[in-house]
């Protein structure tokens, strides 16, 4: 499709784990002439394939794809870093073409590429040492405690199993005196792109299927294997994420394989109830079924026709 010459677009096809993003990614690629980046946090890592669902390489070789598998487990990568190098990404790609894709789960790093984040304060190393010596002493549920009391906002959006997450949130709210939440909804950046949002949902029951469906793809496939070559580094943060923590748990025999895969299951549902909380305050989103690609195309062919 042409596409005004004066004006560029990012396509933001966005949705929770599970609910069919990389299928319908490849199809508007097509349609629009436009390349794709990863806006999938766990995607970045080139070793956690298989646990993160990261698009096949049939998918990689049908269209151009950046941020997957272009980091290792070992990399320190912060989403204010990925703000950086996506949008420096997007001034290259804009010289030949008029649209890009950025798709993905990740909504915080969506957010950091269409409306920017604010810089956060350099750590507190004492501060860090004191939380995470109260990690050590008085356990994580502590510390959700606390960032319930500071920043409730934060707290129903954030992985409570994640303490590194955690953590930084409630050093954000001590050292600055504002909620680790307000950084994240302030006052968008000026970008050279107009963002159009696609948001893709499903019924619950069916989204829930699909999630269930893809853990028992993702065993035949080999992620007992992955996870188990990666049982050595599993103190890295990279990996405490879904499918790989409660694998680790399985073979540190503090639960059953049979449990361990039922709470991929369940932690799966619930990270992508999570995901929707997270967006439901975004108001640029258009919803849609997934199986709707006329309708998609057709809403992003009429924003584009407006030049708006």
């Amino acid at each position: 499709m042409m596409m005004p010459d004066h004006q560029k677009y990012l396509i933001v096809l966005l949705g929770p784990t599970g609910v069919g993003k990389t299928d319908l990614s490849i199809t508007l690629s097509y349609q629009f002439n436009a390349q794709i980046i990863s806006a999938d946090s766990r995607q970045f890592y080139r070793e956690m394939r298989i646990g993160t669902a990261a698009p096949s390489s049939d998918v990689l070789n049908a269209t151009p794809h950046y941020f997957v598998g272009n980091k290792s487990i070992a990399d320190r990568y912060s989403c204010g870093t990925y703000e950086i190098d996506v949008v420096n990404l997007l001034n290259e790609l804009y010289k030949t073409h008029h649209s890009v894709m950025l798709v993905g789960g990740s909504g915080l790093y969506i957010d950091a590429v269409c409306k920017g984040i604010d810089d956060f304060p350099a750590p507190d190393t004492e501060l860090r040492k004191d939380l995470l010596l109260q990690l050590k002493n008085e356990g994580i549920e502590s510390l959700r405690k606390q960032l319930k009391l500071i920043d409730p906002e934060y707290y129903n959006q954030v992985d409570l199993k994640n303490s590194q997450r955690i953590i930084k949130a409630i050093e954000v709210c001590l050292q600055t005196g504002r909620t680790y939440s307000s950084f994240l909804t302030n006052t968008s950046k000026k970008r050279a792109f107009i963002p159009i949002k696609i948001g893709l949902n499903r019924t619950r029951e069916e989204l829930y299927q699909r999630i269930n469906q893809r853990v028992d793809l993702m065993l035949t496939e080999g992620l007992f294997n992955e996870v188990k070559g990666l049982y050595s580094l599993k103190h890295l943060n990279a990996l405490n994420t879904v499918g790989y923590k409660e694998l680790f748990d399985y073979l540190d025999g503090k639960i059953t394989f049979e449990e361990a895969i039922e709470f991929i299951k369940r932690n799966s549902r619930r990270y992508a109830k999570r995901q929707l909380t997270w967006w439901a305050r975004d108001k640029e989103i258009t919803w849609f079924h997934p199986d709707h690609v006329d309708l998609i195309v057709d809403h992003i062919q009429k924003i584009v026709a407006s030049g708006t």
